[in-house]
C-alpha cells in the first residue's frame, strides 16, 4: 500500500513575543481548525472559535490526529508549541521515571514516531509553532537560532522533520528593503506606520541570518517574498498552490 505524503506541514518558529501566535488569527473566520494547547491552556491573544483541547499528556496528540482524520469538516491542525509538549514529556515521562536512561530513549522515539506515523499520514494541514534560542556551535564557534529540545534529538534538529519552516519576527520597519519585501503579501498597516514597527515571516535566509534554521522548497518564495505578512492563511494558500 502507497501512504500518501503531508505536502501541507509548517514549522513556524521564532522567539517569545514575536507573533507565533497572532499569525493564526486569519484562521478565526473558518470552521475546521483543531487548536491543541500544549501551553498550560493559556489562552490564544484573540477571539476564535477554534476547536480547542488542553494538552495535560503526550500521548493526547497522538488521539488528536487520529480523531482529525475521521473528522470531514477538520482541514487544519494546530500543535501550540512542539517546545512545550516536549518540555510535557519531560516533566511528566522522564523525571518521575525509574529508568530515565530508557525514559529519554522513549522522549526521542515519541517525536519520531509522531512525525512518522501521524504527522506524514495525516490529510489535514498540521501546522507545529515552537519557540527558538540562540545556541552557541562550540565546533563552529557561531550562535545558531534553533529549536532547542532535549537528549539525542538536538543533534539533527527538530527543524530536519520540516521541509517549510518559516521564523516569526518583530522588526523595525527601516530593517526592510524593496528587495526582499515588495510583494502582495507584504502591507503595512497604519498602526505598523505609526509605531515603525512590523510583525513578519520570515520565508528565505538572508546574509544576516545564514545561521538560523529557516528553509523552503526550491521556488516556493520568491526573493521579494523573503518577508511577509504574519498571516499563516497566506502561508497555508502558498503551500496548497506550490504542491497542487
Amino acid at each position: 500500500m502507497t501512504i500518501p505524503i503531508n505536502d501541507h506541514l509548517i514549522l513556524v518558529s521564532g522567539k517569545s513575543a514575536s507573533g507565533k501566535s497572532a499569525s493564526l488569527m486569519n484562521l478565526v473566520d473558518q470552521p475546521g481548525v483543531m487548536y491543541l494547547n500544549c501551553e498550560n491552556g493559556k489562552k490564544l491573544p484573540f477571539k476564535n472559535t477554534f476547536k480547542s483541547f488542553t494538552i495535560t499528556d503526550p500521548a493526547q496528540i497522538y488521539q488528536a490526529l487520529d480523531e482529525a482524520e475521521g473528522m470531514p469538516t477538520i482541514h487544519t491542525v494546530i500543535i501550540d508549541t512542539l517546545t512545550y509538549l516536549m518540555d510535557l514529556y519531560e516533566s511528566t515521562k522522564v523525571l518521575n521515571s525509574a529508568d530515565t536512561m530508557k525514559a529519554w530513549g522513549n522522549y526521542a522515539q515519541y517525536m519520531k514516531c509522531l512525525m512518522s506515523q501521524k504527522v506524514a499520514v495525516s490529510t489535514k494541514n498540521v501546522i507545529f509553532l515552537a519557540h527558538t534560542a540562540d545556541i552557541m556551535n562550540e565546533t563552529e564557534l557561531v550562535s545558531e537560532t534553533m529549536v532547542k529540545v532535549k537528549g539525542s534529538l538536538m543533534a539533527n534538529g527538530i527543524e530536519s522533520f520540516f521541509t517549510n519552516v518559516i521564523s516569526s519576527k518583530k522588526m523595525p520597519l527601516s530593517k526592510f528593503t524593496d528587495k526582499f519585501a515588495k510583494s502582495d503579501l507584504f502591507t503595512i498597516t497604519e498602526e505598523e506606520e505609526t509605531m515603525q514597527v512590523k510583525y513578519v515571516f520570515q520565508t528565505r535566509l538572508t546574509k544576516e541570518t545564514v545561521n538560523e534554521r529557516i528553509r523552503a522548497p526550491i521556488g516556493m518564495w520568491a526573493m521579494n517574498e523573503t518577508f511577509i505578512d504574519n498571516n499563516l492563511q497566506n502561508v497555508i494558500d502558498r503551500l496548497h498552490k506550490f504542491y497542487n
